[in-house]
Protein backbone atom coordinates (compact mmCIF):
# COMPACT_ATOMS: atom_id res chain seq x y z
CA UNK A 1 0.00 0.00 0.00
CA UNK A 2 2.91 2.36 0.98
CA UNK A 3 4.36 1.55 -2.02
CA UNK A 4 1.52 2.46 -4.57
CA UNK A 5 1.36 5.78 -2.73
CA UNK A 6 4.89 6.71 -3.45
CA UNK A 7 4.22 5.62 -7.07
CA UNK A 8 1.21 7.60 -7.23
CA UNK A 9 0.73 9.25 -10.58
CA UNK A 10 -3.08 10.19 -9.61
CA UNK A 11 -3.22 14.08 -8.82
CA UNK A 12 -4.62 14.28 -5.49
CA UNK A 13 -5.89 17.37 -3.03
CA UNK A 14 -7.00 18.64 -0.08
CA UNK A 15 -9.06 21.60 -0.74
CA UNK A 16 -10.25 24.34 2.04
CA UNK A 17 -9.50 26.93 4.10
CA UNK A 18 -6.44 26.06 5.62
CA UNK A 19 -3.93 22.71 5.07
CA UNK A 20 -4.21 22.09 8.89
CA UNK A 21 -6.66 18.86 9.16
CA UNK A 22 -4.04 16.91 6.43
CA UNK A 23 -0.89 18.09 7.42
CA UNK A 24 1.62 15.77 5.68
CA UNK A 25 -0.44 14.18 3.38
CA UNK A 26 1.55 15.37 0.72
CA UNK A 27 5.03 13.52 2.49
CA UNK A 28 3.18 10.11 2.17
CA UNK A 29 1.60 10.59 -1.06
CA UNK A 30 3.33 11.51 -4.71
CA UNK A 31 1.71 14.39 -6.16
CA UNK A 32 -0.55 15.21 -3.45
CA UNK A 33 -1.02 18.90 -3.12
CA UNK A 34 -3.13 21.48 -0.92
CA UNK A 35 -5.14 24.29 -2.41
CA UNK A 36 -6.25 26.80 0.57
CA UNK A 37 -7.83 30.31 0.66
CA UNK A 38 -5.44 30.93 3.78
CA UNK A 39 -2.13 31.30 3.24
CA UNK A 40 -0.55 29.88 6.70
CA UNK A 41 3.24 29.67 5.32
CA UNK A 42 3.64 32.62 3.78
CA UNK A 43 3.93 30.78 0.42
CA UNK A 44 7.43 28.99 1.85
CA UNK A 45 5.24 25.38 1.98
CA UNK A 46 6.32 23.67 -1.11
CA UNK A 47 2.96 21.77 -1.76
CA UNK A 48 0.83 24.28 -0.75
CA UNK A 49 -1.37 26.20 -3.61
CA UNK A 50 -3.21 29.31 -2.64
CA UNK A 51 -4.62 32.18 -5.46
CA UNK A 52 -3.06 35.09 -5.17
CA UNK A 53 -5.36 37.74 -6.57
CA UNK A 54 -8.71 38.13 -4.78
CA UNK A 55 -11.57 37.71 -7.04
CA UNK A 56 -15.26 39.26 -5.99
CA UNK A 57 -17.49 37.07 -3.75
CA UNK A 58 -20.65 37.40 -1.30
CA UNK A 59 -19.64 36.85 2.52
CA UNK A 60 -18.67 33.28 3.51
CA UNK A 61 -21.24 31.63 5.58
CA UNK A 62 -19.02 28.57 6.05
CA UNK A 63 -15.92 26.64 4.79
CA UNK A 64 -18.70 25.18 1.98
CA UNK A 65 -18.29 28.49 0.38
CA UNK A 66 -14.80 28.76 0.51
CA UNK A 67 -14.14 25.67 -1.27
CA UNK A 68 -16.91 26.91 -4.08
CA UNK A 69 -14.59 29.97 -4.33
CA UNK A 70 -11.60 28.05 -4.81
CA UNK A 71 -13.03 25.89 -7.13
CA UNK A 72 -14.27 29.04 -9.55
CA UNK A 73 -11.45 30.79 -9.31
CA UNK A 74 -9.29 31.25 -12.25
CA UNK A 75 -6.00 30.37 -10.74
CA UNK A 76 -7.30 27.23 -9.34
CA UNK A 77 -8.61 26.07 -12.26
CA UNK A 78 -4.99 26.91 -14.28
CA UNK A 79 -3.23 24.62 -11.62
CA UNK A 80 -5.22 22.18 -11.84
CA UNK A 81 -4.90 21.93 -15.70
CA UNK A 82 -1.31 22.21 -14.96
CA UNK A 83 -1.25 19.23 -12.93
CA UNK A 84 -3.60 16.92 -15.13
CA UNK A 85 -2.99 13.51 -16.24
CA UNK A 86 -3.91 12.44 -19.95
CA UNK A 87 -6.65 15.50 -19.56
CA UNK A 88 -7.90 14.06 -16.15
CA UNK A 89 -7.34 16.90 -13.35
CA UNK A 90 -7.52 13.90 -10.66
CA UNK A 91 -9.40 13.66 -7.21
CA UNK A 92 -10.10 15.61 -4.27
CA UNK A 93 -10.97 15.30 -0.33
CA UNK A 94 -12.38 18.56 1.36
CA UNK A 95 -13.57 19.34 4.93
CA UNK A 96 -16.80 20.37 4.37
CA UNK A 97 -18.49 20.61 0.64
CA UNK A 98 -22.28 20.81 -0.33
CA UNK A 99 -24.36 20.36 -3.57
CA UNK A 100 -22.69 23.06 -5.31
CA UNK A 101 -19.06 21.78 -4.55
CA UNK A 102 -20.63 18.41 -6.42
CA UNK A 103 -21.37 20.56 -9.17
CA UNK A 104 -18.02 22.58 -9.27
CA UNK A 105 -16.28 19.68 -8.87
CA UNK A 106 -17.97 17.71 -11.73
CA UNK A 107 -17.69 20.89 -13.87
CA UNK A 108 -13.95 20.59 -13.68
CA UNK A 109 -13.88 16.96 -13.66
CA UNK A 110 -12.66 16.32 -10.44
CA UNK A 111 -13.55 13.58 -8.24
CA UNK A 112 -14.63 13.88 -4.40
CA UNK A 113 -13.47 11.34 -2.31
CA UNK A 114 -15.68 11.01 -0.05
CA UNK A 115 -20.15 9.89 0.03
CA UNK A 116 -22.15 12.56 -1.15
CA UNK A 117 -22.78 16.08 0.13
CA UNK A 118 -26.05 14.19 0.48
CA UNK A 119 -25.33 11.43 2.50
CA UNK A 120 -23.15 13.33 4.75
CA UNK A 121 -25.74 16.04 5.49
CA UNK A 122 -28.04 13.45 7.12
CA UNK A 123 -25.21 12.01 9.12
CA UNK A 124 -23.74 15.19 10.42
CA UNK A 125 -27.55 15.65 11.58
CA UNK A 126 -27.28 15.26 15.63
CA UNK A 127 -30.54 13.91 15.77
CA UNK A 128 -29.91 11.17 12.83
CA UNK A 129 -26.90 10.30 14.46
CA UNK A 130 -28.32 9.40 17.71
CA UNK A 131 -30.94 7.18 15.42
CA UNK A 132 -28.32 5.30 13.80
CA UNK A 133 -26.39 5.15 17.23
CA UNK A 134 -29.74 3.33 18.59
CA UNK A 135 -29.38 0.87 15.34
CA UNK A 136 -26.05 0.12 16.17
CA UNK A 137 -26.15 -0.74 19.86
CA UNK A 138 -23.91 2.44 20.86
CA UNK A 139 -25.09 4.14 23.91
CA UNK A 140 -25.35 7.44 24.37
CA UNK A 141 -26.37 9.84 26.90
CA UNK A 142 -29.71 9.79 27.89
CA UNK A 143 -32.03 11.75 25.43
CA UNK A 144 -35.40 12.51 23.91
CA UNK A 145 -35.65 13.97 20.39
CA UNK A 146 -38.28 16.49 19.76
CA UNK A 147 -39.62 19.39 18.45
CA UNK A 148 -39.48 22.71 21.42
CA UNK A 149 -42.71 25.25 21.55
CA UNK A 150 -41.27 26.89 24.91
CA UNK A 151 -40.21 26.09 28.14
CA UNK A 152 -43.32 24.92 29.57
CA UNK A 153 -43.14 22.28 26.57
CA UNK A 154 -39.28 21.34 27.28
CA UNK A 155 -40.28 20.75 30.85
CA UNK A 156 -43.08 18.48 29.87
CA UNK A 157 -40.92 16.13 26.76
CA UNK A 158 -38.01 16.41 28.54
CA UNK A 159 -39.27 15.62 31.79
CA UNK A 160 -37.63 11.93 32.32
CA UNK A 161 -34.49 13.65 32.43
CA UNK A 162 -34.57 16.08 35.12
CA UNK A 163 -33.68 20.18 35.16
CA UNK A 164 -30.18 19.91 34.34
CA UNK A 165 -30.06 19.96 30.51
CA UNK A 166 -28.31 20.32 27.26
CA UNK A 167 -30.05 21.41 24.26
CA UNK A 168 -28.27 20.58 21.01
CA UNK A 169 -29.97 21.51 17.26
CA UNK A 170 -29.31 19.58 14.47
CA UNK A 171 -26.33 21.46 12.97
CA UNK A 172 -23.44 23.44 14.58
CA UNK A 173 -19.87 23.37 15.27
CA UNK A 174 -17.73 23.58 18.77
CA UNK A 175 -20.42 24.38 21.03
CA UNK A 176 -21.77 26.93 19.22
CA UNK A 177 -25.32 25.74 18.67
CA UNK A 178 -25.00 23.62 21.97
CA UNK A 179 -26.96 25.43 25.11
CA UNK A 180 -26.74 24.49 29.05
CA UNK A 181 -30.43 25.27 30.06
CA UNK A 182 -31.28 24.38 33.95
CA UNK A 183 -34.16 27.15 33.93
CA UNK A 184 -36.18 29.36 32.31
CA UNK A 185 -34.27 32.49 32.18
CA UNK A 186 -31.58 30.23 30.40
CA UNK A 187 -33.66 28.90 28.35
CA UNK A 188 -35.18 32.23 26.81
CA UNK A 189 -31.25 33.61 25.71
CA UNK A 190 -31.66 30.51 22.94
CA UNK A 191 -35.28 30.26 22.62
CA UNK A 192 -35.57 31.35 19.10
CA UNK A 193 -32.64 29.62 18.22
CA UNK A 194 -34.35 26.10 19.48
CA UNK A 195 -37.92 27.22 18.79
CA UNK A 196 -37.19 27.53 15.07
CA UNK A 197 -36.15 23.64 14.56
CA UNK A 198 -38.62 21.00 13.86
CA UNK A 199 -36.36 18.40 16.22
CA UNK A 200 -33.69 18.96 18.23
CA UNK A 201 -31.78 16.77 20.64
CA UNK A 202 -32.46 16.78 24.37
CA UNK A 203 -29.78 15.22 27.11
CA UNK A 204 -29.57 14.69 30.31
CA UNK A 205 -26.64 17.21 31.98
CA UNK A 206 -24.19 14.63 33.05
CA UNK A 207 -20.11 15.60 34.77
CA UNK A 208 -18.09 14.62 31.79
CA UNK A 209 -15.19 13.77 30.12
CA UNK A 210 -14.81 14.42 26.63
CA UNK A 211 -13.04 12.72 24.18
CA UNK A 212 -12.66 11.65 20.75
CA UNK A 213 -11.77 8.91 18.20
CA UNK A 214 -11.39 9.25 14.77
CA UNK A 215 -11.87 5.54 12.39
CA UNK A 216 -11.71 4.66 8.70
CA UNK A 217 -15.06 2.34 7.36
CA UNK A 218 -12.64 0.19 4.75
CA UNK A 219 -14.42 -2.35 2.35
CA UNK A 220 -12.32 -4.94 4.93
CA UNK A 221 -13.94 -3.78 8.27
CA UNK A 222 -13.50 -0.17 10.59
CA UNK A 223 -9.50 0.80 11.61
CA UNK A 224 -10.10 2.53 15.31
CA UNK A 225 -7.10 5.14 16.27
CA UNK A 226 -6.55 5.41 20.34
CA UNK A 227 -8.94 7.20 22.30
CA UNK A 228 -7.77 11.19 22.86
CA UNK A 229 -8.83 13.56 25.06
CA UNK A 230 -10.88 16.37 23.94
CA UNK A 231 -10.28 20.12 25.20
CA UNK A 232 -13.83 21.70 25.77
CA UNK A 233 -15.04 25.07 26.71
CA UNK A 234 -11.70 27.05 28.05
CA UNK A 235 -12.76 30.49 28.47
CA UNK A 236 -8.73 30.74 27.55
CA UNK A 237 -9.32 29.36 23.96
CA UNK A 238 -13.09 29.85 22.97
CA UNK A 239 -15.74 31.69 23.74
CA UNK A 240 -18.25 29.13 23.68
CA UNK A 241 -19.16 26.86 26.52
CA UNK A 242 -19.44 23.29 24.82
CA UNK A 243 -16.88 24.94 22.25
CA UNK A 244 -13.87 22.47 21.27
CA UNK A 245 -10.73 23.98 21.39
CA UNK A 246 -7.79 21.41 21.21
CA UNK A 247 -6.87 17.76 21.90
CA UNK A 248 -4.51 15.44 23.86
CA UNK A 249 -2.84 11.88 23.01
CA UNK A 250 -0.86 10.19 25.42
CA UNK A 251 -0.36 6.40 26.62
CA UNK A 252 -2.70 5.44 29.78
CA UNK A 253 -4.72 8.32 29.11
CA UNK A 254 -8.11 6.13 29.93
CA UNK A 255 -8.57 2.71 31.66
CA UNK A 256 -7.87 -0.38 30.02
CA UNK A 257 -12.00 -1.31 30.11
CA UNK A 258 -12.87 2.33 28.45
CA UNK A 259 -10.43 2.35 25.94
CA UNK A 260 -11.83 -1.60 24.93
CA UNK A 261 -15.36 0.14 25.03
CA UNK A 262 -14.28 2.97 22.94
CA UNK A 263 -12.94 0.74 20.06
CA UNK A 264 -16.00 -1.72 20.25
CA UNK A 265 -18.94 1.17 20.30
CA UNK A 266 -16.40 2.76 17.53
CA UNK A 267 -16.11 -0.42 15.49
CA UNK A 268 -20.46 -0.88 15.70
CA UNK A 269 -20.98 2.59 14.58
CA UNK A 270 -18.32 2.09 11.61
CA UNK A 271 -20.35 -1.09 10.59
CA UNK A 272 -23.46 0.47 10.42
CA UNK A 273 -22.32 3.74 8.70
CA UNK A 274 -21.39 0.89 6.24
CA UNK A 275 -25.06 -0.64 6.03
CA UNK A 276 -26.08 3.02 5.90
CA UNK A 277 -23.88 3.06 2.23
CA UNK A 278 -21.24 5.61 4.17
CA UNK A 279 -17.06 4.94 3.39
CA UNK A 280 -14.26 6.47 4.40
CA UNK A 281 -12.74 8.52 7.44
CA UNK A 282 -14.85 9.72 9.99
CA UNK A 283 -15.02 11.18 13.93
CA UNK A 284 -16.99 10.00 16.88
CA UNK A 285 -17.01 12.29 20.35
CA UNK A 286 -17.65 10.05 23.56
CA UNK A 287 -18.47 11.04 26.61
CA UNK A 288 -17.20 10.13 30.14
CA UNK A 289 -19.36 9.87 32.79
CA UNK A 290 -17.33 10.99 35.70
CA UNK A 291 -19.85 9.81 38.30
CA UNK A 292 -20.66 6.83 36.74
CA UNK A 293 -18.21 5.67 34.55
CA UNK A 294 -20.31 4.57 31.93
CA UNK A 295 -18.62 6.38 28.57
CA UNK A 296 -21.60 7.73 26.15
CA UNK A 297 -21.48 8.94 22.18
CA UNK A 298 -21.49 12.38 21.83
CA UNK A 299 -21.89 13.44 18.42
CA UNK A 300 -20.70 11.62 14.74
CA UNK A 301 -18.82 13.71 12.23
CA UNK A 302 -18.50 12.07 8.98
CA UNK A 303 -15.16 13.78 7.54
CA UNK A 304 -11.51 14.38 8.05
CA UNK A 305 -11.53 16.61 11.51
CA UNK A 306 -9.60 19.04 14.05
CA UNK A 307 -8.32 16.07 15.56
CA UNK A 308 -6.60 14.10 12.60
CA UNK A 309 -3.60 15.88 12.59
CA UNK A 310 -3.29 14.28 15.89
CA UNK A 311 -4.06 10.85 14.86
CA UNK A 312 -2.40 10.75 11.30
CA UNK A 313 1.05 12.14 13.36
CA UNK A 314 0.94 9.65 16.15
CA UNK A 315 3.90 6.46 16.35
CA UNK A 316 1.04 4.15 15.62
CA UNK A 317 0.08 5.85 12.35
CA UNK A 318 3.91 6.80 11.54
CA UNK A 319 4.80 2.68 12.05
CA UNK A 320 1.53 1.26 9.43
CA UNK A 321 0.45 4.29 7.50
CA UNK A 322 -1.79 7.58 8.53
CA UNK A 323 -5.72 6.52 8.91
CA UNK A 324 -6.49 9.06 5.62
CA UNK A 325 -4.20 6.93 3.44
CA UNK A 326 -7.03 4.06 4.45
CA UNK A 327 -9.87 6.38 3.52
CA UNK A 328 -8.01 7.50 0.06
CA UNK A 329 -7.79 3.78 -0.85
CA UNK A 330 -11.19 3.75 -0.73
CA UNK A 331 -10.98 6.01 -3.38
CA UNK A 332 -8.32 4.55 -6.02
CA UNK A 333 -7.79 1.58 -8.14
CA UNK A 334 -6.01 -0.42 -5.81
CA UNK A 335 -6.68 -3.90 -4.82
CA UNK A 336 -5.40 -4.16 -1.08
CA UNK A 337 -5.85 -6.71 1.64
CA UNK A 338 -5.44 -5.92 5.45
CA UNK A 339 -6.19 -7.60 8.53
CA UNK A 340 -8.37 -5.48 10.10
CA UNK A 341 -8.65 -7.18 13.84
CA UNK A 342 -4.17 -7.27 13.48
CA UNK A 343 -4.18 -3.64 13.06
CA UNK A 344 -7.03 -2.94 15.41
CA UNK A 345 -5.02 -4.83 18.16
CA UNK A 346 -1.67 -2.68 17.18
CA UNK A 347 -3.06 0.35 17.17
CA UNK A 348 -4.56 0.04 20.64
CA UNK A 349 -1.48 -1.64 21.90
CA UNK A 350 -0.15 2.15 24.40
CA UNK A 351 3.55 1.45 23.84
CA UNK A 352 2.52 2.43 20.56
CA UNK A 353 1.83 5.72 21.76
CA UNK A 354 3.58 8.87 22.15
CA UNK A 355 2.37 12.39 24.04
CA UNK A 356 1.13 15.18 22.12
CA UNK A 357 -1.36 18.06 22.38
CA UNK A 358 -2.62 20.67 20.42
CA UNK A 359 -4.91 23.92 21.37
CA UNK A 360 -7.27 26.03 19.08
CA UNK A 361 -6.49 29.36 19.63
CA UNK A 362 -9.39 31.55 19.15
CA UNK A 363 -10.48 35.75 19.27
CA UNK A 364 -12.65 34.88 22.58
CA UNK A 365 -13.54 39.24 23.25
CA UNK A 366 -17.19 40.11 21.57
CA UNK A 367 -15.18 42.91 19.37
CA UNK A 368 -13.54 43.59 16.26
CA UNK A 369 -10.08 43.99 15.59
CA UNK A 370 -7.76 44.60 12.49
CA UNK A 371 -4.59 42.65 13.01
CA UNK A 372 -1.23 45.08 12.89
CA UNK A 373 0.59 42.09 13.00
CA UNK A 374 0.80 38.50 13.89
CA UNK A 375 3.27 35.60 14.39
CA UNK A 376 4.67 33.13 12.01
CA UNK A 377 4.00 29.51 11.05
CA UNK A 378 6.69 27.37 12.32
CA UNK A 379 8.63 26.56 15.63
CA UNK A 380 8.27 29.05 18.73
CA UNK A 381 10.23 28.18 21.97
CA UNK A 382 9.62 29.08 25.27
CA UNK A 383 12.10 30.39 28.03
CA UNK A 384 11.96 30.04 31.72
CA UNK A 385 10.51 33.30 31.89
CA UNK A 386 7.76 32.11 30.16
CA UNK A 387 8.47 34.41 26.79
CA UNK A 388 8.73 32.98 23.44
CA UNK A 389 10.79 33.26 20.50
CA UNK A 390 10.25 32.43 16.93
CA UNK A 391 13.09 29.80 16.24
CA UNK A 392 13.38 28.16 13.02
CA UNK A 393 10.52 27.82 10.06
CA UNK A 394 8.60 24.16 9.25
CA UNK A 395 5.57 23.43 8.35
CA UNK A 396 5.62 19.78 10.51
CA UNK A 397 4.92 19.07 14.14
CA UNK A 398 7.44 16.57 14.24
CA UNK A 399 10.52 19.25 14.33
CA UNK A 400 9.23 20.10 18.14
CA UNK A 401 11.81 18.35 19.74
CA UNK A 402 10.72 18.71 23.69
CA UNK A 403 8.06 20.51 25.89
CA UNK A 404 9.97 24.17 25.33
CA UNK A 405 9.16 24.00 21.73
CA UNK A 406 5.58 24.24 20.27
CA UNK A 407 4.96 24.36 16.42
CA UNK A 408 2.38 27.33 15.64
CA UNK A 409 0.34 27.52 12.40
CA UNK A 410 -1.15 30.72 12.12
CA UNK A 411 -4.61 31.59 10.66
CA UNK A 412 -5.57 35.04 11.01
CA UNK A 413 -2.39 37.21 9.61
CA UNK A 414 -1.68 40.82 9.45
CA UNK A 415 -4.65 42.39 7.77
CA UNK A 416 -7.45 40.24 8.90
CA UNK A 417 -10.35 40.68 10.95
CA UNK A 418 -10.68 39.19 14.89
CA UNK A 419 -14.17 38.93 16.05
CA UNK A 420 -15.80 36.55 18.43
CA UNK A 421 -14.27 32.82 17.81
CA UNK A 422 -12.72 33.84 14.61
CA UNK A 423 -9.71 31.17 14.64
CA UNK A 424 -6.42 32.62 15.61
CA UNK A 425 -3.94 29.97 15.09
CA UNK A 426 -3.23 26.09 16.18
CA UNK A 427 -0.49 25.33 18.91
CA UNK A 428 1.21 21.78 18.42
CA UNK A 429 3.57 20.81 21.06
CA UNK A 430 4.94 17.27 23.21
CA UNK A 431 3.36 16.07 26.26
CA UNK A 432 0.07 17.34 27.81
CA UNK A 433 -1.87 20.77 28.46
CA UNK A 434 -4.06 19.64 30.61
CA UNK A 435 -4.00 17.91 34.49
CA UNK A 436 -4.94 14.78 35.42
CA UNK A 437 -8.07 16.71 36.59
CA UNK A 438 -9.10 17.71 32.73
CA UNK A 439 -7.94 21.92 33.57
CA UNK A 440 -6.07 23.20 31.78
CA UNK A 441 -2.39 23.09 33.28
CA UNK A 442 0.39 25.65 33.98
CA UNK A 443 2.44 25.07 30.72
CA UNK A 444 -1.08 25.86 28.58
CA UNK A 445 -1.92 28.79 30.01
CA UNK A 446 2.00 30.05 29.63
CA UNK A 447 2.01 29.69 25.95
CA UNK A 448 -2.36 30.65 25.33
CA UNK A 449 -0.67 33.62 27.22
CA UNK A 450 2.45 34.01 25.12
CA UNK A 451 1.23 33.03 21.54
CA UNK A 452 -1.86 36.09 22.20
CA UNK A 453 0.76 38.08 22.89
CA UNK A 454 2.65 38.15 19.14
CA UNK A 455 -0.62 39.68 17.86
CA UNK A 456 -1.34 43.04 17.81
CA UNK A 457 -4.59 44.70 16.62
CA UNK A 458 -6.80 47.60 16.52
CA UNK A 459 -10.39 47.94 17.84
CA UNK A 460 -12.98 48.33 15.07
CA UNK A 461 -16.84 50.22 15.42
CA UNK A 462 -17.81 50.46 12.12
CA UNK A 463 -17.18 47.31 10.59
CA UNK A 464 -20.24 44.72 10.96
CA UNK A 465 -19.18 41.25 11.71
CA UNK A 466 -18.54 38.59 9.54
CA UNK A 467 -21.05 36.03 8.82
CA UNK A 468 -19.04 33.86 8.42
CA UNK A 469 -18.99 31.79 12.38
CA UNK A 470 -17.50 28.76 13.84
CA UNK A 471 -14.08 26.67 13.38
CA UNK A 472 -12.33 26.80 10.18
CA UNK A 473 -10.49 23.39 11.28
CA UNK A 474 -13.10 21.24 12.03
Amino acid sequence: MRRSFHKNEEPLYFISATNFNLLGADEWIKGFKFITYIECFDGLHPNVFSPKQEIPHDDFDGIEDINNYLLQHPEVQDYLKTRSVDGRPGKAMFLMFNEETERLAEKLGLEIMFPSAEMRTFLDNKVNTNRIAERAGVPCVPYVLSKVNNYKHLTKVSKKLGTQLVIQTPFGDSGHTTFFISNEKEYKKYAEEIEAEDEVKIMKRIRCIGSAIEACVTRHGTIVAPLMTELVGFKELTPYEGGWCGNEIYPNAFTPELRQKAIDNTQLFGNQLREEGYKGYFELDFLIDQDNGEIYLGELNPRVTGASSITNHAVFALADAPLFVFHILEWMDIEYELDIEAINKRWSDQDNLDGWSQLIVKHTEDTIEYVTDAPKSGIWRMYDTGHIQYDRMDTHRRAVENENEAFFMRISKKGDYLYEGADMGILVTRGRMMTDDFELNNRAKHWIKAIRSQYKSEMVEDKKKPKLSGTLTK
